[in-house]
């Protein structure tokens, strides 16, 4: 909290933020049936600052939810097709040569797709590791860099990528390095019966719903500023630590499911997530603090695409959720003792 807000103006700007939020929830729920946790959690992913990897079958409505935020919010917006002969010059752009009207010729930079606000990299998981790699500076640093030159990002800058299952044809598994990139890694299921009713009603009727625009991305950026400000306690933030410690198997704090599953655990940006999201889900709940619940409800979404199995919990098809599951039944008593 800034020294120079009064608790009245804190709490005005809460307000705020409540209010913006459920704004925006509501016009992408305008559109997309069900799945109100994968909003809310894509959502909190964009106000900390994060990307979102979205993962289910083909038709679930994944490409539908990224086009959608994408019409709800002021922002430009690219949708990039990945597939197997897609090449990182296709994302990041490329040096051409022009000719200038005095006749000398010189190589200009010609911007790909990866400029924009928002970037729908749609089945992220068809393109060769190569190209999938392109991200990777883009993802963290906002800047991509050709030909020894570095050209930045305009802010705010999110990747939201969908992918297929990867026991499906023609998929490539992410890189690690790529995956911890990811703020989020949510699981698309399938809609219920009620759920496929509504689609219907939605989709083959004379009417089609869309979701207007509500705010900019310069209004992200504040609530990003203001999520930060919200406190989180010594302990919990060390719980935060232990649960990110716990899945490396080397760690004290280990469990047995770790130990024998788990090749490498999450990296510090599997913490950042938890206590980001913990901070943001706070306000949603009108509270100016993180409790522990909150922390407990980020987890899977921050750590389950951080964990590699070893060849043991690939063999036995252990999920990571299962492991996650563990470390939050075992890790409480252990920190609160």
């Amino acid at each position: 909290m800034s020294d120079t807000q009064t608790p009245e103006e804190l709490k005005q700007q809460l307000d705020g933020f409540r209010s913006d939020f459920e704004a925006l929830r509501q016009e992408v729920l305008k559109v997309i049936v069900g799945h109100r946790e994968i909003v809310d959690d894509t959502l909190t992913a964009l106000i900390a600052g994060g990307h979102v990897l979205l993962e289910g079958v083909p038709g679930l409505g994944k490409t539908l939810l990224v086009r959608t935020l994408a019409d709800a919010l002021h922002l430009k917006f690219q949708r990039i097709q990945f597939t197997p002969d897609l090449m990182p010059a296709d994302l990041i752009g490329t040096n051409v040569l022009h000719e200038t009207p005095e006749g000398m010729r010189r190589f200009e930079f010609q911007r790909g797709p990866l400029f924009a606000n928002l970037v729908l990299a749609d089945e992220i998981n068809r393109a060769t590791p190569k190209t999938q790699s392109a991200l990777l500076e883009a993802m963290q640093e906002r800047s991509v860099t050709v030909a020894g030159n570095t050209h930045l990002l305009e802010p705010p800058f999110f990747v939201l990528a969908t992918q297929n299952p990867l026991e499906m044809e023609g998929t490539y598994p992410l890189p690690e390095a790529q995956l911890d990139r990811f703020f989020f890694k949510l699981l698309v299921k399938f809609p219920t019966a009620e759920e496929m009713e509504l689609i219907l009603d939605r989709t083959t009727e004379a009417a089609t719903p869309h979701a207007q625009p509500v705010f900019d991305g310069h209004r992200i950026v504040e609530l990003s500023r203001l999520a930060r400000q919200i406190p989180i306690a010594d302990e919990l933030r060390r719980y935060g630590v232990a649960l990110v410690l716990a899945t490396h198997p080397e760690s004290a704090l280990a469990t047995e499911m770790t130990k024998r599953y788990v090749r490498y655990g999450s990296s510090p940006r599997g913490a950042q997530a938890i206590i980001l999201a913990a901070k943001i889900r706070a306000i949603l709940d009108h509270r100016y603090h993180v409790a522990r619940e909150d922390l407990r409800a980020a987890a899977h979404a921050a750590l389950r695409h951080r964990l590699i199995l070893n060849f043991e919990g690939q063999a036995e098809n252990v999920q990571a959720d299962d492991i996650i599951d563990d470390l939050l039944r075992t890790v409480v008593p252990a920190v609160a003792a």
